[in-house]
């Protein structure tokens, strides 16, 4: 089974998510989850974990991104285990079961919804009481300092800093940042227990892309180390993005 395209940019995630899945397939004596994939866009998670052999509902905003999720599924012989319905974290429960899934994806959401706590807080309800995962991957305020001040942006990495959204300025696109911290808080607030907290593109931001666009061992060795690093709170601290995995219920979260 393969990673998702964006190997270098997912590579940590898939790995746990796979051992996750596994972990929570035999919890629930089941070979099929169901997963609710919020903000899924085009599914760069959905698509794998489909050929996983679980179904999986995608809920997206976007009525171009659905398209391409399905046109995606098809190609990937997978179209009759992703379904995708048209929706947001805000009204998610007027498209998704509340309570009845097996892990929940909510992955690059809570930057950009008007109430993270609110978004979060859907996220969990719509776990299976008994026993569920949830994986959350959010924009990491570190990350993003580190790399404006590498870039020569001292001012702008600085009032990031201070600033309450963890934003460089008007021109920042991304609306919302978090440092490890917070989105732990945001998660434990749920009654939700973390397993595990992830740095996700530690380094592979900060490298020339052709560098290892045209060496593959390079790419390799890149990927061994985000991977070595990931769960080291010196380095989760300053990725890019930050990755938790958490349970309710009974039964394995961590990977």
């Amino acid at each position: 089974m393969s990673r998702p395209h964006t190997s270098l940019r997912t590579a940590v995630v898939w790995e746990v998510l796979r051992e996750a899945l596994d972990d929570r397939a035999k919890a629930a004596g089941r070979d099929v989850l169901d997963i609710l994939d919020t903000g899924g866009g085009t599914g760069n998670f959905a698509v794998p974990v489909a050929r996983l052999g679980h179904r999986v509902t995608v809920v997206d905003p976007s009525p171009d991104a659905l398209f391409a999720l399905e046109r995606r599924a098809t190609e990937a012989g997978v179209p009759d285990r992703v379904r995708g319905v048209q929706g947001d974290a805000h009204g998610l429960f007027d498209v998704a079961e509340r309570g009845g899934y097996d892990m929940v994806l909510c992955h690059g959401v809570l930057e950009y919804v008007d109430d993270p706590a609110e978004g979060l807080r859907n996220a969990a309800a719509a776990l299976r009481p008994e026993g569920g995962t949830l994986s959350v991957l959010a924009a990491g305020l570190g990350g993003m300092v580190l790399a404006r001040a590498l870039a020569g942006h001292f001012a702008e990495a600085h009032r990031a800093l201070t600033d309450p959204d963890g934003r460089w300025g008007g021109g920042d696109p991304v609306p919302r940042r978090f440092t490890p911290e917070q989105l732990t808080a945001l998660v434990t607030a749920n009654g939700l227990e973390v397993g595990a907290v992830h740095g996700v593109r530690v380094f592979t931001d900060l490298v020339p892309g052709a560098l290892v666009d045209t060496d593959p061992g390079a790419a390799r060795a890149l990927a061994r180390l985000e991977e070595a690093v990931a769960e080291l709170p010196a380095f989760r601290s300053v990725a890019a993005h930050l990755h938790v995995l958490a349970r309710t219920g009974s039964g394995p979260a961590a990977g």
